[in-house]
């Protein structure tokens, strides 16, 4: 391993694993060593524009010897096999989220990955940005007081994207409670740095079209006490974006759409649409430049006892007794949220400082999100403190 970089190499080419490859050309602790992906004409992508291997299976992309770590970025269902795969290759491993769709997959992962001495860091997902970092700070010192409420809200098109057949299957782990509400949960526990007590939450399937859960809201209790307030949508009909400026969730400008997703997506044929999610989300299909701004995840405000803190395009906004405040977050060289993951990830493999959004960060998000669903089939408080919720239970 280098002293000063670490290989890293992309298991999947798609959406997640194509803008992780961006991020990675703008980390000094980074360097894309190889790719692995079955389909022919994202390797093709890759090996064109990077000129590096690329792999049909990840068994090659493992017995590199300049790759030091893997980005697991495939189906949900596979990261469990591919995580441990990689450990007992001896890489370390940044897993996409949802870690896995069940607590025994998690465990497994985490325990691959302390019997190979190898770090395990779970994202991404938006609790690395750096606004939400900053609030996460700005709460954990006190100097506005406890923390109250924690309140987030996106509307999104989400449900409309192309997608493959298990993305719309609530069973293996499809709709918006594995892909989406991850993402809220983690920005929730990283501000809040506490254990959740309990969850009490109702999902909806609205589409018969797209037969899995769309919308969800959910209340986050927090052991010794806070909670957060969750609100998805992805129905493509109301764009959040709108209230933060017209900036996408990437911090990319963003042109007023509503409903184009779901027009797209009415013309065109199932196979279409396949094609569609490769030409469209694969690796290659994002501006390979960083953002201008500071990516998000829909309104995000935390109250505290002196404050209302917001994440704002730039930076942070606190409403205050003295009125309002921009507070900026401190700039990096590398890109901004998904940066973060890789510097993470260097942080525990080259300075040895612990991850903190480690295996056990990552599976008590999949308990919190699982807990989530399990409360919205049977309509009541499910309370993790008490019970390990471990059954991945489609809501109906």
């Amino acid at each position: 391993m280098s002293a000063r970089t670490l290989g890293l190499g992309l298991v999947g080419l798609g959406l997640a694993g194509g803008v992780m490859a961006s991020a990675a050309r703008t980390h000094p602790g980074i360097r894309l060593a190889g790719a692995a992906d079955p389909d022919p004409t994202l390797r093709e992508r890759f090996a064109g524009a990077e000129g590096l291997p690329v792999h049909p299976g990840i068994e090659r992309l493992l017995a590199q010897p300049d790759v030091d770590a893997v980005y697991v970025a495939t189906p949900h269902q596979l990261h469990r096999e591919h995580t441990v795969a990689a450990a007992r290759a001896g890489k370390h491993v940044i897993v996409e989220k949802p870690m896995a769709l069940t607590v025994a997959d998690c465990d497994a992962m985490i325990k691959a990955a302390e019997a190979a001495g190898v770090v395990l860091v779970v994202g991404h997902t938006h609790g690395f940005d750096p606004a939400v970092a900053l609030i996460r700070d700005l709460v954990g010192s006190g100097g506005y007081g406890p923390l109250g409420m924690i309140a987030l809200w996106n509307y999104t098109d989400f449900l409309y994207r192309p997608r493959r057949p298990e993305e719309l299957d609530s069973a293996r782990g499809g709709g918006i409670l594995y892909n989406q509400i991850p993402h809220q949960v983690d920005i929730a526990r990283t501000v809040a740095d506490r254990p959740v007590r309990s969850v009490r939450a109702t999902a909806a399937i609205l589409d018969p079209d797209r037969p899995t859960e769309g919308a969800c809201a959910a209340l986050i209790e927090f052991e010794g006490g806070g909670a957060a307030n969750l609100v998805y949508s992805g129905y493509d009909h109301f764009d959040s974006d709108e209230l933060h400026g017209w900036i996408a969730e990437g911090g990319g400008p963003k042109t007023p759409a509503h409903g184009a997703a779901r027009r797209r997506l009415a013309a065109l044929t199932p196979e279409q649409e396949q094609r569609s999610r490769t030409a469209d989300f694969g690796y290659g299909a994002r501006s390979p430049l960083p953002p201008p701004h500071q990516p998000h995840f829909g309104e995000l405000v935390v109250t505290c006892a002196g404050a209302d803190l917001r994440c704002s395009a730039d930076g942070v906004t606190a409403y205050t007794d003295r009125g309002v405040e921009q507070l900026a977050v401190p700039r990096t060289r590398w890109w901004p949220g998904r940066g973060n993951v890789l510097q993470e990830l260097v942080d525990a493999v080259v300075h040895g400082r612990p991850a903190q959004h480690d295996g056990a960060f990552g599976r008590e998000t999949v308990r919190t999100c699982l807990a989530i669903a399990e409360s919205a089939r049977e309509r009541r408080e499910v309370f993790l403190s008490t019970q390990e919720v471990s059954i991945h239970v489609p809501v109906r």
